[in-house]
């Protein structure tokens, strides 16, 4: 494998372990307590760390196909909790659980939510990992 291949493998590994660590950050320093959907995002996140950290030692990306499924379905489950929480017509179904999911325990800029971040993850990895599947189509 490229050593091209090898930096986007980090990069989406990177990425994953910024994210669960953030999450982390917010449950158990700043003490946020997690709603259903967020703990949807941490069960897909998670992984994520051990799939790409496995590819990137291995330097074998056929392994991290898992990873791309995940992410997928994590940036839509993080798209639909920052579709609860931003639009007024879904907030109202935000109950889904002791915690409500359309609760914003941060707002920075009026739309940085932790599902935001969240998503912005999964779309970072999602992309990545479609990039580097697309160059090693043409190769």
């Amino acid at each position: 494998m490229k050593s091209n291949h090898e930096t986007y493998l980090f990069v989406i590994w990177a990425t994953a372990l910024v994210a669960t660590a953030g999450s982390l950050f917010f449950s158990e320093v700043l003490k946020y307590e997690p709603c259903e959907l967020c703990w949807y995002q941490r069960i897909l996140m998670y992984p994520l760390i051990f799939v790409y950290g496995a590819a990137l030692v291995k330097k074998n990306q056929e392994i991290a196909i898992p990873g791309i499924i995940l992410s997928g379905i994590g940036m839509l489950v993080s798209i639909y909790h920052y579709s609860i929480q931003k639009v007024p017509a879904l907030s109202d179904g935000g109950a889904c659980g002791l915690v409500p999911c359309n609760a914003q325990y941060v707002n920075y800029f009026g739309f940085v939510t932790i599902p935001f971040l969240a998503g912005l993850a999964f779309i970072i990895i999602f992309i990545t990992h479609g990039t580097l599947l697309m160059k090693k189509r043409r190769s």
